[in-house]
């Protein structure tokens, strides 16, 4: 299989997180007999040094010619970066808006997973815990409050500020119909998040949630109330599998369950849109204080690598065994300086490695 790759290394700790998951993915080239090509994309800070904007229409026809983008961090420290005297239209983070806009990508995918060996880092008891979670929040990205018709007036001397809720029964079918796909990849439960006892949107939502459902008998389907959920998250997370709702709640959602498992080092991210093209992008941000000093984890960036091998290439095999080579390095006690033990825990074992260390061991393991 030969793969088309879009690189956008970004800025702050991104070229050197997305160096290590490029070797990785070379690793799985060479022992599973596929090839992957890839091709550098500006966007972000170092796109507005080199071209004034934060993403340029050259950038867009690169990502829209490759089979997927693998994604670093982007933009840089809001206080002092002379990016974020710009424009909001012209700062970093504007190039992502538009990238996701220009290739459609409406369905956001945010896994949480809590590896053993990490379980000191989650902040939830030992007994709810168990033996661990393994959870995918499916969450719609284009749509909803977001993306409403907004506006702030003032009448009789009273400012009033006016979000509005939308989606279309095309927009939540699409959105549905990924779910229940991903989730005949996993364990086949979805969990619909909605608001279905106040809001006309969310009534909506559950209808076709349910008409979609009936395509797929294998899957289990179940409603949950959004606030339920949030509730849950914390007091049973290993209930959950797939978890897809609205852009707001997922959101919201997904941010929570980042921290449940005591990392967002540890955690990828991706968007996709109504092909096999997948926008692989990051959770956490740039880290500018730590740019450059190869301290980085880039365990988040193999694990979107392996996202990649599995939604967009459909390489399941191929993903597993990076994910066990995660596993496996973190079960023989490497650890960067962000997932090492905290003061007073045991360090009887472990042993911190950079950003390139962690990269090697991983890619030694794979296969």
């Amino acid at each position: 299989m030969n793969g088309k790759i879009g690189v956008i290394a970004g800025d702050g700790i991104g070229p050197e997180i997305v160096a290590e998951a490029r070797k990785v993915l070379d690793r799985v080239g060479t022992v599973f007999g596929h090839r992957f090509s890839y091709t550098d994309i500006l966007m972000g800070g170092c796109s507005i040094d080199a071209t004034g904007v934060p993403l340029t229409d050259e950038a867009i026809a690169a990502a829209k010619e490759s089979d997927a983008v693998l994604m670093g961090s982007i933009g840089g420290n809001t206080s002092t970066s002379p990016w974020y005297k710009l424009p909001p239209k012209l700062r970093p983070e504007a190039g992502l808006l538009k990238l996701r806009s220009s290739l459609n990508l409406f369905a956001n995918l945010r896994p949480a997973y809590l590896y053993g060996e990490l379980r000191a880092a989650c902040p939830l008891r030992d007994d709810i815990i168990g033996d661990g979670f393994d959870m995918m929040i499916m969450r719609e990205l284009t749509g909803g409050l977001y993306f409403g018709r907004r506006e702030t007036v003032e009448k009789d001397g009273v400012i009033t500020a006016v979000d509005t809720l939308t989606y279309s029964e095309t927009e939540i079918r699409r959105i549905a119909k990924r779910g229940f796909d991903i989730a005949m990849k996993r364990r086949k439960k979805v969990t619909s998040v909605d608001k279905a006892n106040v809001l006309d949107s969310s009534r909506l939502w559950r209808k076709i949630v349910e008409e979609v459902a009936k395509n797929y008998p294998e899957v289990t389907c179940e409603h949950m109330l959004v606030d339920n959920c949030a509730m849950q998250l914390v007091k049973d997370p290993k209930q959950f599998d797939v978890i897809l709702t609205e852009n707001m709640f997922g959101d919201i959602l997904s941010d929570e369950a980042s921290m449940v498992t005591g990392s967002i080092g540890m955690l990828a991210s991706a968007s996709l849109n109504d092909t096999k093209f997948g926008l692989y992008e990051p959770s956490g941000g740039s880290a500018p204080d730590i740019a450059g000093k190869g301290i980085a984890n880039p365990i988040a960036t193999i694990l979107r690598a392996a996202m990649m091998l599995r939604y967009t290439f459909d390489l399941d095999r191929e993903a597993a065994a990076v994910e066990a080579a995660v596993q496996q390095v973190l079960k023989e006690g490497y650890r960067t300086i962000d997932i090492m033990p905290r003061p007073g825990e045991s360090t009887e074992g472990i042993t911190e490695v950079g950003t390139a260390a962690m990269g090697d061991r991983i890619a030694e393991r794979t296969g």
